[in-house]
Order: C-alpha cells, then sequence, then structure tokens
C-alpha cells in the first residue's frame, strides 16, 4: 500500500516521504480501515508518541496522521461493535501507525459510524477538534448554560469547535485573535472579539471558563480573568498560573465513541461547521503538508474518492473559505 512515513524528527514535515508498505493486520480488538480521507496536526511530530512505541522503542520510519474516516475492511480477533463494510470515523492510538495511508489498523472502540449522508473529508476532519472541544468545555470545564467563556483562536480549527459548541449550550462566547479573525469568530457565535495585537484582553471581564490554546503569557493573563468556582482549561502544556479561586486542567484528547456521536450529529443538522483549508490526494500529500505560505484551516488528504463518489471540492462554502458546508445528503 502507499503510505506517508517520517524517519528524522528534526526534519519535521520537510522529512516526509511517499512509500510502498506492507498493509497493516487487524490484531485483536482491532479494525483493518480502508482509508478514504485523513487528518494530520503538524504538531505531532513534536510528540514522542510519533517516533517511539510505549516501551521507548524506535518505531520509525513511522505513519503519521491521527484522524481518519473510511471503511471497515477487516476486523481482528474479538472485535465487536463494527462490522465489514461500515463507514467509520475516529481518533487512531498515539504511538501506532497512523492513518496518511491506503489502510490503518485501529482499535474498535476509537471509530464512531459515520453517517452516510456526511462526506469522509468532512469526517476526517472531526475528531481531534470536535473531542478536543467537547471534552475541554464539557468534561473538564463542566460548562452550564448563562457562563461567560472565554475562546482563545476562536476562529482556529479547534477555537472554532469550542466557539459553536459553547453557544449552542447557552454561553456568552468572548472569543480572541487576530483583528483578520473578527468577522469569522462571530460568524460561528462569539458574542464579543478581543484582537489580541491591539485590544486589551483584561477588558473582557471576568468569566466562568477560559478555553486555551497558546499558553504563556496570554494564559497567565487569562488566568486572573477566572471568576471563583471557575475553570481555564488548556491544550498548550501545563499552565504556569493558576486562577486564584478556581481550577486549572491541561488535558490530551482522547478517543470517545459516544462524543463522537454527538459531533457528528451536529454536523449533519447544521449546527457545527468544520474549518477546512486544502484537500489535496495522498500522491501530493508531502507537498499538501509542506505549504508555502501559511495555511487557513485543516489540511484533509484525500485517499480514495470522497462521498458517493463525488469530488469534495464542493464542500467549501463560498461564504466562508475554508468552512465545510452543513449537511451533503443523496
Amino acid at each position: 500500500m502507499k503510505a506517508v512515513v517520517v524517519t528524522d524528527q528534526a526534519a519535521g514535515t520537510a522529512g516526509m516521504a511517499l512509500v510502498e508498505r506492507p498493509k497493516p493486520e487487524a490484531a485483536g480488538n482491532d479494525v483493518l480501515v480502508e482509508v478514504h480521507a485523513s487528518g494530520f496536526t503538524p504538531g505531532e511530530l513534536s510528540w514522542p508518541s510519533s517516533w517511539t512505541d510505549r516501551l521507548g522503542r524506535d518505531r520509525t520510519p513511522s505513519v503519521p496522521g491521527h484522524e481518519v474516516a473510511g471503511v471497515v475492511s477487516a476486523l481482528g480477533y474479538g472485535t465487536r461493535g463494527l462490522s465489514v463494510g461500515q463507514r467509520v470515523f475516529g481518533l487512531t492510538d498515539w504511538t501506532r501507525d497512523g492513518t496518511l495511508a491506503q489502510y490503518v489498523a485501529v482499535e474498535a472502540r476509537n471509530l464512531a459510524p459515520l453517517p452516510g449522508d456526511v462526506d469522509f473529508t468532512v469526517g476526517a476532519s472531526l475528531p481531534i477538534s470536535g473531542l478536543t472541544a467537547w471534552q475541554g468545555l464539557f468534561v473538564h470545564g463542566r460548562l452550564q448554560s448563562g457562563q461567560r467563556v472565554l475562546v482563545h483562536g476562536a476562529a482556529g480549527g479547534v477555537g472554532s469547535v469550542v466557539t459553536q459548541l459553547a453557544r449552542e449550550a447557552g454561553a456568552y462566547v468572548i472569543g480572541t485573535g487576530r483583528a483578520a479573525d473578527r468577522q469569522a469568530a462571530i460568524d460561528f457565535g462569539a458574542r464579543e472579539f478581543v484582537d489580541l495585537d491591539n485590544d486589551v484582553l483584561e477588558d473582557a471581564g471576568e468569566v466562568d471558563l477560559v478555553f486555551d490554546v497558546i499558553g504563556g503569557d496570554i494564559a497567565k493573563r487569562s488566568a486572573r480573568l477566572v471568576r471563583a468556582g471557575g475553570t481555564l482549561v488548556t491544550i498548550a502544556g501545563p499552565p504556569e498560573a493558576r486562577p486564584a479561586d478556581g481550577l486549572a486542567i491541561d488535558f490530551v484528547v482522547e478517543a470517545d465513541r459516544t462524543q463522537l456521536g454527538e459531533i457528528v450529529q451536529r454536523v449533519r443538522d447544521g449546527r457545527l461547521r468544520t474549518v477546512i483549508g486544502r484537500v489535496a490526494d495522498l500522491d501530493d500529500a508531502v507537498t499538501a503538508l509542506n505549504p508555502t505560505e501559511r495555511a487557513k484551516g485543516k489540511t484533509i488528504i484525500r485517499v480514495r474518492t470522497g462521498f458517493l463518489g463525488q469530488d469534495t471540492t464542493d464542500l467549501i462554502d463560498p461564504r466562508h473559505p475554508g468552512v465545510a458546508k452543513g449537511p451533503h445528503r443523496s
């Protein structure tokens, strides 16, 4: 099978190569997924798990990518809950070969059914951003209706989903980002926007929950805005400052079938949009993942033709470039 591999941590994405690899086999409780679309997060090449296994042994050349949408082609011994031919999407294990390949072996529990009216390209864009947003807001942040939420990077891949989910849950959302992101953040559901380059963050006032994707000084200043009993959640590493009378939680996203189902249902009925940038074929993956300009939105690698055999370029909403439209039905 064709697969993108990395062998040199120092080279980053520039060290990627498209090669031929043996098709993986489904171990016990695994499924083998015929990959139709794959998502990739550049930061994963800085994670030790991209280069070593659970015992710390070198596992290069390794296949990156942890977001997948595809079709189950085989079941491992004892695997239950999924069937051959079923459309699925989800988040693969950090320490195993990933999804930038024609096939990937995944623990069945890490996958959820992908409804037939959701394109594989959209499905591959959801697991990391969707689960990170869901877990940060509802599992760690314990968000309640009527609370004030400060969302950093509100127009970005994770922040845009956080903004939409928080707004739907009845929160008052204050988004942050660059000046150029203001309108997108408002469109996603922010009631106010703080330009971190030109506005004063502290003018946002007290909030019940901060969702941080930046870290550093911004996270420190944000901690001081959390009112008594509130929470700062972050995916930027252990926080350097904590709220005076609240919680600070850093977390790593985990696969969860039930949560994936909640997320994809919101895509189906138009309550949630995902930010997609470039869509490239597997043969062009190395070039697409080494852009010469800053990419806006997640790059998705299309390994096989998408929804019902159609090209997926019609998924991009011309009113909001890089944002996938609502449900596509036959």
